[in-house]
């Protein structure tokens, strides 16, 4: 069927207006253009039109919009199946922020009791809305807190499990002067560009302070498309950061965290799939054609655990040769790669308490954030439970911090792009620890 302006404007409920601007940017072009000066829609721009209005409903700009619909790989059977996922997770939050209010209303009754926690389930917007940012590690620095995320960058690419659609090429620092002060962009602190050895995804990243000096360390592809370490030096936290001309020698894998013990200086790493760290396994990198995990390890056999080496008193290289940290289960046996729900992928993080070291981490592909206790910063852990439940997005990504006397839990999800797994933002949340470090696990969006 055909239809004129006036028709498919009564269809849609878009005004003529609004259908002419689309014509303008190039968005939606009518089928033709009648000698009368008629325009014309056929059943290809009534199918685009849909799509746009469920764009446009879950917060895409025209100019992505734009993009997505253009893409040479644009599957409009796909789209639907996305398009009702982050549906969804809309009505998800939707329906978190009723539960709250029937529970306050009920609460204000006097027939139930209701947390402070509860009082903010639906309520915790992104730290930066500005851009998209994600995977935050944070620390103190001279008494404010500094935050060091990713830097999400919007494009219509699909990912195959490698990670390809998370294309980052540059970093920025933030700050806050305090909890609930506003978050400060100290602008671009470094980009790939000016890294000579990396060629794509600028992923997770972390900083060390020594001697006056602070130390991002960051990930990349090298010229072979192996993930790499890197490091950029600067005299303040903020930066800008000046990146060394080679990796770190012996690096390899992603998602970084330093930890500063009494004058030593550790780091962890490693991440599956895209990570590449099954790519280790021998000490030496095999790459695998095969499906993605299919390297690593399976079943009964344990699960891998991230890397950690000590850095020498430079900073900018490994003192010792990185070895795998062990987490073991209730039993002293090491997590099994079948044990997907307790089991390391990615998003390595230490924090110290009450004398002993916390390993937390992403499980993947069943989105927990978990934990695990040891004596040593190098382990073994044993798993203790989890900290944060599954978000918003694939990706789960965290950092732990105490600030003035209180634990908080800095983490992403996308709530900010309406689901987009590749366009995320960040968040905060106060972390309640038990004398014997016990963490209460944090639900992000209420009961």
């Amino acid at each position: 069927m055909e239809y004129t302006i006036n028709k498919l404007s009564k269809m849609s409920g878009l005004s003529t207006r609004t259908l002419r601007y689309y014509e303008e940017i190039n968005l939606l072009k009518p089928l033709r253009v009648t000698e009368a000066k008629y325009r014309i829609y056929g059943q290809e721009q009534v199918d685009a039109l849909q799509q746009i209005l469920f764009f446009k409903e879950l917060n895409f700009s025209l100019k992505d919009i734009k993009a997505l619909l253009s893409a040479s790989d644009f599957d409009r059977g796909r789209a639907f199946i996305e398009h009702l996922s982050m549906l969804y997770k809309k009505r998800e939050r939707l329906d978190m922020l009723i539960m709250n209010v029937t529970k306050s209303i009920t609460a204000m009754k006097g027939e139930i009791i209701m947390s402070n926690q509860e009082k903010f389930a639906g309520f915790n917007k992104p730290l930066v809305t500005h851009m998209y940012t994600a995977d935050p590690s944070v620390h103190v620095f001279d008494g404010k807190l500094y935050i060091y995320p990713s830097h999400d960058l919007e494009h219509a690419a699909t990912d195959d499990h490698s990670g390809q659609k998370y294309a980052m090429t540059d970093y920025h620092v933030f700050s806050m002067d305090d909890i609930g002060a506003p978050c400060i962009d100290h602008g671009e602190a470094l980009h790939i560009k000016d890294v000579p050895w990396a060629t794509a995804r600028m992923w997770d990243s972390d900083v060390g302070y020594k001697n006056g000096k602070y130390y991002y360390y960051f990930p990349a592809h090298d010229k072979d498309g192996i993930f790499r370490i890197g490091a950029a030096v600067s005299d303040k936290p903020e930066g800008p950061f000046k990146p060394e001309p080679d990796y770190i020698p012996g690096s390899f894998s992603m998602d970084i965290a330093v930890l500063d013990d009494g004058g030593k200086s550790y780091m962890y790493f490693g991440g599956l799939w895209g990570g590449q760290l099954e790519y280790w396994r021998t000490g030496k990198y095999v790459p695998y054609d095969g499906e993605v995990g299919g390297n690593g390890p399976q079943g009964d056999e344990p699960a891998l655990g991230p890397r950690f080496a000590e850095l020498a008193d430079d900073m900018l290289t490994f003192k010792t040769t990185p070895k795998e940290i062990l987490i073991l289960d209730e039993n002293g046996e090491p997590l099994k790669a079948s044990d997907t729900e307790r089991r390391y992928f990615e998003a390595v993080w230490v924090h110290k308490f009450g004398g002993k070291y916390y390993l937390s981490y992403s499980t993947g592909d069943t989105h927990f954030i978990c934990y695990a206790e040891s004596n040593s910063p190098t382990g073994p852990f044993t798993y203790k439970g989890r900290v944060l439940e599954p978000v918003i997005g694939w990706t789960n990504h965290h950092s732990i911090v105490e600030f003035k006397g209180k634990w908080y839990l800095f983490y992403h999800d996308s709530s900010l792009s309406g689901g987009v797994d590749h366009l995320r933002n960040l968040k905060y949340t106060e972390l309640e620890i038990a004398p014997d470090g016990t963490i209460t696990t944090i639900k992000p969006y209420g009961s």
